[in-house]
């Protein structure tokens, strides 16, 4: 089994800046790709995926909605995935979710493929 667990959310002003960390527990060492998700209020059916990154850290994916303000990486070594938050928006308005995927890179838009989750963060921007 492994553990997710997400901190790093709170109340930012529009143009502010966050850093999500999930720190992972349990049986790691399998590769694995590492995903934020988010459940913005009023969308408890509905998990959008924001960013992913594989392994080894050298390949990434954004949503379009945060490419060129979010950043994702890892630390391996210390088991943790980072989600930096540049640039806030109202709409960026959510709870904040690490994921899990047991393949080197395996990104996916889809909640089904993940195989771990964290219990969310939320991150909360107003105007």
């Amino acid at each position: 089994q492994v553990q997710l667990v997400e901190s790093g959310g709170g109340l930012v002003q529009a143009g502010g800046s966050l850093r999500l960390s999930c720190a992972a527990s349990g049986r790691t060492l399998r590769p694995n790709t590492m995903a934020w998700f988010r459940q913005p209020p009023g969308k408890e059916r509905e998990r959008e995926f924001v960013a992913a990154i594989s392994w080894s850290g050298s390949m990434t994916t954004y949503a379009d909605s945060v490419k060129g303000r979010f950043t994702i990486s890892r630390d391996n070594a210390k088991n943790t995935v980072f989600l930096q938050m540049n640039n806030l928006k109202p709409e960026d308005t959510a709870v904040y979710y690490c994921t899990r995927r047991t393949t080197p890179w395996g990104p996916s838009k889809n909640t089904q493929d993940y195989d771990y989750w964290g219990q969310g963060t939320q991150v909360t921007v107003s105007s």
